[in-house]
């Protein structure tokens, strides 16, 4: 077993890091106040290739390839460069479940539609699935899709949707015969500025740089080629897209724990109390040393989860106890960076509270802690 990283990978990971601490740190701060969304650092990143990485190469903006590993290290990189993870986390939401599951099961002619488009930063991608009864239950849709025509009306309400306020389309699930129970649950890719598109924004405690809001939708017609794979498939492409969503939405956070450690080592060694710096006293050493192996461990279960779906072989457990683990993990880590810096981290002018109010939306989306838990416990047996 090898745990070298090739010197390929190791160079993109110092390029991606350096592209990420010039290009998106900028107004931060102001931008966290004011709930705004960043569009110079989404056009970088594209520009970059961040977003072509999760689509094959005749259909990025790169010409280039990259295998699921180097794409979750690259990730890892963004999230020790930039503090905004907000941007972070819709870039992974767009590359994970809208670009992949169309490169995955679109037809060629939507392939050639939407992903270049997707990888330049052209267009902005939302996925749509939650409702208000359709959570940790996610196939328990209301939104229904009926036959018309050369295509289908949408009728419902997706609440909760990252990227749903600015986005120009949206990957929908909706029912199109509620008897078939999940075989009716159908993939579409909606045009939002479609007519019986409407859109709802809300704010929300973290991750306020990632637009959040609800689509409604009321007799919005969607054309039958913009049906994403076959009628009936949407549970199934929706399953395999969240499982490969859980592997790489918060790769990220590794960056971000391994930024945390570093600078909460720097601060331990330097500021005195009692004549000592403070890493000098047990409690606060302990508490670095936690978050060191909370970050040695999510990298294993990261690599390891990339790996194995780099070599085709199934991350439905893996995935799920990466998800877990980083989630619960940045909350840790989060707070302990906080406790570490003490009395200044609590103040919003120095960008350390931020990290925790982003860390606790990771408990939530892309599936509860306690569904990873259930998902874990199935394929154990239990």
């Amino acid at each position: 077993m090898d745990f070298a990283l090739t010197e390929e990978q190791q160079a993109l990971q110092s390029e991606i890091e350096a592209f990420a601490r010039q290009n998106l740190n900028d107004n931060i701060i102001a931008r966290d106040r004011a709930s705004e969304f960043s569009v110079e650092g989404w056009k970088a990143c594209a520009d970059q290739g961040i977003l072509s990485m999760s689509v094959p190469s005749e259909y990025n903006d790169t010409g280039v390839d990259t295998d699921p590993l180097t794409g979750a290290l690259a990730m890892e990189a963004l999230g020790r460069g930039c503090r905004d993870n907000g941007l972070l986390l819709a870039l992974a939401t767009q590359m994970w479940t809208v670009q992949y599951p169309i490169s995955r099961f679109g037809t060629d002619e939507q392939k050639r539609r939407y992903l270049p488009a997707m990888t330049s930063g052209e267009l902005i991608g939302a996925h749509a699935t939650t409702e208000a009864i359709a959570g940790s239950d996610h196939l328990a849709l209301s939104t229904t899709a009926t036959r018309q025509g050369d295509g289908y009306l949408l009728n419902g309400e997706k609440k909760l949707i990252t990227l749903g306020p600015i986005a120009d389309v949206a990957l929908v699930f909706a029912t199109v015969d509620a008897d078939k129970g999940r075989w009716g649950i159908t993939a579409f890719i909606v045009d939002l500025n479609s007519e019986g598109v409407r859109r709802v924004s809300r704010e929300k405690m973290g991750l306020r740089t990632a637009p959040l809001g609800d689509l409604v939708f009321e007799d919005c017609f969607v054309p039958a080629t913009n049906l994403l794979g076959s009628e009936g498939a949407g549970a199934s492409i929706s399953s395999e897209s969240l499982g490969v969503e859980r592997c790489f939405v918060l790769a990220s956070q590794i960056g971000a724990m391994q930024r945390q450690l570093e600078e909460s080592i720097e601060y331990a060694k330097n500021r005195q109390q009692f004549g000592k710096p403070i890493g000098q006293f047990q409690s606060v050493s302990n508490r670095i040393v936690d978050m060191k192996l909370l970050v040695e461990t999510g990298q294993l279960l990261l690599y390891k989860t990339a790996w194995k779906l780099s070599r085709g072989e199934s991350i439905t457990l893996e995935s799920a106890l990466l998800k877990l683990h980083l989630a619960e993990s940045f909350v840790i880590t989060s707070l302990d960076y906080i406790r570490t810096h003490g009395g200044g981290a609590y103040l919003t002018d120095n960008e350390i509270e931020r990290d925790l109010r982003d860390a606790v939306g990771g408990v939530i989306y892309a599936g509860t802690s306690d569904i990873q838990r259930v998902l874990a416990a199935r394929i154990l047996g239990l």
